[in-house]
């Protein structure tokens, strides 16, 4: 089996495990519209999840992990497997008690701010729900260590599978508890805050006994002399600023939504999960998949493969987010209709959503393409060129937010803000793509751009078809309940839209869709 075949047949892994997941959250975030809708409650949620979920990406899933791979890596190509996982238990061990005082300062002092008469009242559900759910960050970012330690060894199948956990909690809590507890949605959204706590424990011990399997000794081992621990810290520093880049980002999107109205940042919470569905399928499978694959070619100094296989990530991601992008744009309302509208999430929960559905859209194409850009740099020991690029973008996206609220009218205001998210994340992507080509080899650009216009073509097509196939559906539903109505008329327009997509973009000689359906099928790549 060749290189680029197994590593698909990983993505496949991946991204079958990411599906079930993101089917798991797309069902948590239907039952989350319909108790909580946009209301007051759900965007204290919002906002109280942003920080735990900001040091998960920062510490867990961004700079921590990214620094760890290449010297674990390493570790497992010249050393053997008992150094790396000597290594990697001292890393875990810092980090647990690193992440432990974190916590405890900032749960402290959450509680020493609830007791203060000056804070306003609109913040202290904030506050309350940020004291109770700030722990699961430790588990969560012990969780991802586990799982880039497993993917560097070549496991991806529990640590993909991991997620799933804090969706079936997450599930059980809004339908079993929540019904049961008193004081409306105020009171019931602390049910989901102690589930998000609990999930994240979970996500972390499952992942255990796979690592004990491949190797790993527990233990208590905070070993700072190692001078493979030093490296990894003096890598993290660049690569958390990186980080911090993007996730300040969402602070500030999150914090000028809460400015904008009280329904606003639960409008764009809405609206990005339905963006996350198709980037967490292919894009955050692949990322997770790549950084141990260019960590591996790093190691052995192949900086043309490095090159060649971002070039084919960076194809088969277009490929597949360009569709979707344009088919999220013109079905948001529908779309957002049909999965959120029931319950307390009403029409004008359904309009919000949807302008800042049609922002993202765009989006899932840069977002996706960061997700195979980073790693890249990362896989090189390079995190400070992330972190200079992505100043820049977070400078550029404040200014951006700032200019459109204020040029947008009132509906509008919470949309600039995705939208310049959007710009800004763009204009990141470029920049890192121009130093990476200046770093390694040049891509084909050749290929990319045939790639592209095959891709471009046929959404030329889906989009009037799903337009088409929508209107014909939703009229011949006339006898159905109003749900199964929505739900036949989305479905079948998606479903008939990708059937011309991928029949069209075959006829023309893409590759893709051989590529994917020989990841699918298990069968042998060609050499």
């Amino acid at each position: 089996m060749s290189r680029d075949h197994h590593m698909l047949k990983s993505v496949t892994t991946v991204g079958g495990c990411t599906l079930l997941s993101r089917v798991l959250g797309l069902a948590r975030d239907v039952l989350m519209a319909g108790f909580f809708g946009t209301s007051g409650a759900m965007s204290s949620f919002v906002l109280a999840f942003t920080l735990p979920n900001l040091f998960r990406r920062l510490f867990g899933e961004g700079a921590l992990s990214s620094s760890f791979i290449p010297v674990f890596t390493h570790d497992l190509e010249h050393t053997g497997r008992d150094a790396a996982w000597i290594f990697a238990r001292k890393v875990f061990s810092l980090a647990a008690l690193v992440l432990l005082a974190l916590t405890a300062g900032v749960v402290l002092s959450a509680h020493g701010l609830l007791s203060l008469a000056a804070v306003p009242d609109r913040l202290q559900p904030v506050l309350d729900l940020t004291r109770i759910m700030f722990p699961y960050m430790l588990f969560i970012c012990l969780a991802a260590l586990f799982r880039a330690a497993l993917n560097a060894c070549g496991h991806y199948a529990v640590p993909a599978a991991a997620p799933c956990l804090l969706n079936l909690v997450w599930i059980a809590a809004v339908v079993l508890i929540c019904p049961q507890v008193g004081g409306g949605p105020a009171g019931q959204i602390r049910v989901v805050a102690w589930a998000v706590v609990l999930a994240g424990i979970l996500q972390w011990l499952v992942q255990v006994p796979s690592a004990i399997e491949r190797g790993f000794r527990p233990g208590f081992d905070p070993d700072t002399r190692d001078p493979r621990v030093r490296r990894v810290i003096q890598l993290m520093g660049p690569a958390a600023l990186g980080m911090a880049v993007t996730q300040f980002n969402v602070v500030i999107d999150r914090l000028l939504a809460y400015a904008v109205g009280p329904q606003a940042p639960a409008a764009l919470f809405f609206s990005e999960r339905l963006i996350y569905f198709p980037l967490g399928i292919f894009a955050t499978a692949l990322g997770s998949v790549l950084l141990p694959v260019f960590s591996g070619h790093a190691a052995r100094a192949d900086h043309s493969r490095i090159a060649s296989e971002t070039g084919d990530g960076l194809r088969r991601m277009f490929y597949l987010m360009l569709p979707a992008a344009a088919g999220l744009g013109v079905l948001a309302v529908p779309v957002v209709r049909m999965l959120f509208e029931w319950r307390i999430f009403d029409g004008q929960s359904t309009q919000l959503t949807a302008i800042a559905l049609r922002c993202y859209a765009p989006g899932l194409l840069v977002f996706s393409a960061a997700k195979v850009l980073i790693p890249a740099f990362y896989a090189r020991q390079d995190t400070r060129t992330p972190v200079r690029v992505g100043a820049a973008a977070m400078v550029l996206n404040l200014v951006l937010s700032v200019t459109l609220i204020l040029a947008l009218p009132r509906p509008y205001k919470h949309g600039g803000i995705a939208l310049a998210t959007v710009l800004a994340e763009a204009a990141h992507a470029a920049a890192l793509m121009r130093i990476l080509q200046r770093e390694t080899a040049p891509l084909n650009w050749k290929v990319l751009r045939f790639s592209a216009l095959r891709a471009a073509a046929g959404t030329a097509a889906l989009v009037p078809a799903a337009l088409l196939l929508h209107r014909v559906l939703r009229g011949m539903g006339g006898a159905l309940p109003v749900k199964a109505a929505q739900i036949g008329a989305v479905l079948g327009a998606v479903a008939g839209g990708a059937v011309i997509y991928f029949a069209l973009t075959a006829a023309l000689g893409s590759p893709e869709p051989r590529e994917f359906r020989r990841a699918l099928g298990g069968g042998k790549s060609k050499r």
